[in-house]
């Protein structure tokens, strides 16, 4: 049988290079003359067993196995650079299908090659980031569209040192604390590393890694980077490695006690220039006393239903830190609604990848046939089934309540409003129901201790009528100037939904009190000031 060059140097070279590698020696004493690539695929850590492709401007696709230690050696002898990597993690392959649960999938750039040597193109939070940047001056809606392509042709090599060395403000100062020699000369792809928890694998160990959801097409959307505080990284809000490594030692500690927070934008943690918009979650952990050792994992997302937060691995991100004894408060519902399958701009994608359906009148769980996953009740009962698999207390709270009276419109007085009627909308809903009365459902049914701060907030929303604008997101632009070019959230178009840091403490104080009346969370309570 005839062996391609490129087939036979990776025949005899590859084993002989992992070999070396494992070995600790060096690579460069015993192989034969040819083009290599060789790398890490690092998540603060090996992604162990990844599966590594590569493609160039032609449409040439190569692949490799990284080891144990997230190391893979490839021989790319004839590929046309640019080139693009990605890495997938083993067990998974679904990078790209909003309707399932993702894989872990990195992605790369790689402008140049230097023909008969050994070339470096690392996988990693920040070589992810740094494609989607790519992708997103390219006009795709995220890093995966763009690896989807499978060929590199049409892309300009200096767009890509561009995007690569665009994020390292953001982690500058944390690579220096790491002690990264020549950290100003960073790069995430280049720059040779190992995943040993020291220098730039420090950072990455700090960074937890989002692809976003393209609301319209359901597609996987552009790359964020987090903290361990679940806030955001970016140039204009660096990442403080010493914070950071403190925060995960206590997310990491058994004395401590983690209470996570799966839920959507009303509980979030936002970015500095969104301010003054806040999530509950993003202040709850200050309601603790100090020394209760209590650690807030709020990982909430918006525009994330129970069954996407679950799919896009927000859940599993923070899930891998539970221990018995922790809490997970579920607290789903706004989003869930959206099941209008005739509306025009993302019908089709909200019904596809967003919405459950809830329990009709009688309790009974609504789905299209085939497709339990789709009921609202299943959904929540994921988390309830996976936290108590690890000995976690899993608590269930009805939303929070929008601004709307009787007419669905701003407005007072207000009712409860997380409902969908057959009249509703367009009229594609597959099923309609109450989502607050299906979470009630999902207590009973499951025993779980239940927090109804619907009825809290509806309640609060009445007793402030006159000054409901301090509490939602009613900003003044002259002082808050970002909210100048958005649609809503300005004292002239108030957000019905969202908070600014009155409403959101206001409303974390009434999950605590939630807390302290609830049977069967007297341990939490006591923990609280």
């Amino acid at each position: 049988m005839a062996f391609a060059k490129h087939e036979l140097l990776a025949a005899l070279v590859l084993p002989v290079s992992l070999m070396l590698i494992g070995a600790g020696c060096s690579l460069k004493a015993s192989r034969p003359a040819g083009t290599l690539l060789e790398g890490v695929v690092s998540q603060g850590g090996p992604m162990a067993n990844a599966r590594v492709s590569v493609f160039d401007a032609r449409g040439q696709k190569r692949e490799a196995r990284a080891d144990g230690q997230g190391r893979y050696a490839l021989d790319v002898e004839g590929m046309q650079a640019p080139l693009m990597l990605l890495a997938v993690e083993p067990g998974n392959d679904n990078c790209s299908d909003s309707a399932r649960p993702w894989a872990k999938c990195f992605g790369a750039l790689l402008p140049d090659l230097k023909p008969g040597q050994s070339n470096v193109g690392n996988l990693n939070a920040l070589s992810d980031r740094a494609l989607s940047s790519v992708a997103s001056a390219l006009k795709y809606k995220g890093p995966q569209a763009l690896l989807d392509k499978g060929t590199t042709a049409g892309i300009d090599a200096g767009l890509i040192r561009e995007k690569n060395a665009g994020g390292l403000p953001a982690v500058l100062q944390a690579l220096k604390d790491a002690g990264v020699a020549d950290a100003e000369r960073f790069d995430p792809v280049t720059t040779p590393m190992k995943a040993d928890g020291k220098g730039a694998d420090a950072v990455l160990s700090v960074l937890v890694h989002n692809r976003g959801y393209d609301n319209d097409t359901g597609v996987p959307g552009g790359t964020s980077i987090l903290d361990t505080e679940y806030r955001y990284v970016g140039n204009e809000e660096p990442l403080d490695l010493h914070s950071a490594q403190a925060a995960l030692a206590r997310i990491k500690d058994p004395a401590w006690t983690r209470v996570l927070i799966v839920g959507d934008s009303t509980a979030s943690t936002y970015e500095k220039f969104r301010l003054p918009r806040m999530g509950w979650g993003q202040v709850f952990e200050e309601l603790f006393k100090s020394d209760a050792r209590v650690k807030v994992l709020n990982n909430a997302k918006s525009g994330r239903s129970s069954r996407n937060f679950y799919n896009q691995g927000y859940w599993q991100e923070m899930a891998q830190y539970l221990r018995p004894g922790d809490y997970v408060i579920i607290h789903h519902g706004h989003n869930d609604q959206n099941c209008d399958g005739s509306k025009g701009s993302r019908g089709a994608a909200d019904v596809a990848n967003l919405c459950t359906y809830p329990n009709d009148a009688q309790g009974r769980r609504q789905f299209p046939v085939g497709k339990p996953e789709m009921s609202f009740q299943a959904s929540l009962e994921t988390y309830v089934k996976e936290a108590r698999a690890r000995g976690a207390i899993p608590v269930i709270m009805t939303p929070t309540t929008r601004v709307w009276n009787s007419n669905r419109k701003e407005g007072f007085p207000v009712v409860p409003n997380h409902f969908t009627s057959a009249g509703q909308g367009s009229g594609g809903f597959a099923f309609t129901g109450d989502y607050s009365q299906t979470i009630r459902d999902t207590a009973r049914a499951n025993r779980l201790p239940l927090i109804d701060i619907e009825a809290r907030t509806i309640a609060f929303a009445n007793a402030h009528q006159s000054d409901w604008k301090n509490y939602w997101l009613a900003v003044d632009p002259a002082k808050y100037p970002w909210y100048g070019t958005q649609s809503s959230g300005t004292q002239a178009k108030p957000d019905t939904t969202h908070f600014q840091e009155a409403g959101a403490r206001a409303v974390a104080a009434m999950v605590a009190e939630g807390i302290k009346e609830t049977a069967g969370l007297e341990a939490l309570a006591a923990k609280l000031r």
